[in-house]
């Protein structure tokens, strides 16, 4: 009988081990979406903005893809690491959206408004762009936000 309990308590030691390592395995993937959906307070004008930062191609892709609310004075900056012609669309983005083009010089160069699940219109910025807003439709209009308007806090980081 000893043998046999021995071999049982290593056993169940080793399922221990194995599942603490899949916890904290858990732990760190949760804590690095967590990250990612971080908030860092930008403003435009006077006006403050809480963005969720996408600085990577796969940040980029992704945007508001798949989500069905966006809190009201929230919205996403994506930051590009040139000024181009970067192009949105609105694939799987089932919130109705504005968005913002803005020059490295850090001013409102466009604003669009974009609806949902619309995969026929891209839109382009009418001149190169290093950052992007999206918000929710109107919030733009709302705070009175227009073409020449400065963004500031747009390096910070989480």
């Amino acid at each position: 009988m000893r043998p046999l309990a021995n071999g049982f308590k290593s056993l169940k030691t080793r399922l221990i081990i194995g599942i603490s390592v899949l916890v904290v395995i858990a732990i760190i993937l949760f804590g690095i979406h967590l990250k990612n959906e971080h908030l860092v307070t930008i403003w435009i004008s006077e006006t403050p903005l809480q963005v969720e930062i996408r600085d990577t191609p796969s940040g980029w892709s992704r945007g508001l893809m798949f989500r069905k609310t966006l809190p009201e004075n929230q919205g996403m900056l994506f930051i590009f690491e040139d000024s181009d012609f970067h192009s949105f669309w609105m694939k799987n983005t089932y919130i109705p959206l504005s968005i913002a083009f803005i020059s490295a010089s850090k001013e409102i160069v466009q604003i669009d408004t974009m609806l949902p699940l619309d995969t026929l219109n891209l839109h382009f910025p009418k001149e190169p762009v290093k950052y992007a807003i999206e918000v929710n439709q109107g919030w733009f209009q709302h705070h009175k936000i227009k073409v020449g308007d400065k963004v500031r806090g747009l390096n910070e980081k989480p």
